[in-house]
């Protein structure tokens, strides 16, 4: 039979609330009153989850001190870290700021003095007294080679992201890994003088395989131009932002949820289904954002572009194709640094700067914005 003491009268070494007799409880008579149990008996046990007097039906009163319930003004160190945090992401807003109010200030000058429209005209003559100068080609040439770069990048990036994280073994992800991770350690001249002396003979029979089959399409017209030209700049940036895409890809697949990756597996799909309807879609904001990243690179990128690209001349009709030279914002600046002799000549290259930098700028938002509507799977 259940033995119940009372709380207030267990001795000394008993533990209070309900306990168990020792005596064996006799079988209940079929033929007797019925029995009626009016509450559940509870019989705790030493080192369970359930505290002693608690019965099930009660919710637990957590005593003080615990974490969840902590309130009040922050330790000092967190408060530091908080103070420091928003110093420095405030700190980057305004440096970036000073630099727009330093290119529009410079650059306002020589954008109107300029007798030709800076945005369309294709002629750059800044030595005079008078400024006649226009950024089109070097916009095109900067856009193309870097659409280039990134058609060739981002393919083999993604490739490389599933192969390491989805396909190889560890024994062979980690060292495929690394020597990607090495590409990115090469200094911009050493990416120059490859792409120029070892990669552009190697490529040129493509470019004239291309010119001759398809050189009725603006992009392949052949314009003889040998080596230094804006697919020989497109490949050698693909293998140099090729270590940034990968990098982040291989990061957002191996964050997959696992599951969703077993729940396709349950539902029979192949090893390419679960990557189709799994991996690639949780990881599309990632691989966006890498990509951005990326061909923000490709933009800038100034050193290697400017030892491979032949000059060509700004006037005459106006060239679609990848086969010809130019200069990239980037490299235009850095050729004609000796020319800043005067406040306007310098306003004419600093106004290149600012399209690049809004150029720039108007890449990330977009990148930006393409990820904020894949929100669900960040």
């Amino acid at each position: 039979m259940i033995d119940r003491t009372p709380a207030d009268t267990a001795g000394p070494g008993r533990m209070a609330g309900p306990a168990v007799s020792d005596r064996p409880e006799p079988a209940p008579d079929p033929s007797g009153p019925a029995l009626r149990v009016d509450r559940p008996v509870v019989v705790p046990v030493v080192g369970s989850s359930q505290p002693a007097g608690i019965l099930p039906d009660q919710e637990p009163v957590f005593g003080a001190g615990s974490l969840g319930g902590r309130t009040g003004a922050g330790r000092f160190g967190d408060r530091v870290l908080a103070g420091l945090s928003s110093g420095a992401g405030a700190f980057l807003v305004l440096l970036i700021g000073l630099v727009t109010v330093f290119l529009v200030i410079r650059a306002l000058p020589a954008i109107t003095s300029d007798r030709s429209n800076f945005l369309t005209a294709r002629t750059w003559d800044v030595g005079g007294d008078t400024l006649d100068f226009g950024v089109l080609p070097l916009l095109w040439v900067t856009v193309l080679i870097s659409l280039v770069a990134m058609a060739l990048a981002v393919p083999v990036a993604i490739g490389i992201a599933l192969f390491i994280s989805q396909y190889a073994p560890a024994r062979v992800a980690r060292p495929v890994a690394y020597v990607i991770d090495l590409l990115a350690a090469i200094p911009s001249i050493i990416y120059g003088v490859w792409g120029i002396a070892v990669l552009a003979p190697k490529i040129q029979p493509l470019a004239d395989l291309l010119s001759r089959r398809a050189g009725w399409f603006p992009l392949f017209a052949d314009h003889n131009v040998r080596g230094g030209t804006i697919f020989t700049g497109g490949v050698v940036l693909a293998v140099m932002i090729l270590p940034i895409i990968t990098a982040i890809g291989r990061d957002v697949f191996e964050r997959t949820p696992r599951a969703n990756i077993e729940a396709a597996w349950a539902l029979g799909a192949t090893r390419w289904e679960v990557i189709r309807l799994a991996v690639l879609p949780y990881g599309r904001p990632g691989l966006v954002s890498g990509a951005m990243l990326g061909l923000g690179r490709a933009l800038g990128e100034t050193i290697a572009i400017t030892l491979i690209l032949s000059k060509v001349s700004n006037t005459g009709a106006f060239s679609f194709s990848i086969f010809n030279g130019g200069e990239t914002f980037a490299s235009k600046i850095a050729n004609n640094a000796s020319e800043f002799n005067s406040p306007s000549q310098t306003g004419a290259y600093i106004a290149a700067g600012l399209v690049l930098f809004v150029l720039t700028f108007a890449v990330n938002a977009a990148a930006r914005w393409v990820v904020n509507r894949r929100k669900e799977f960040s």
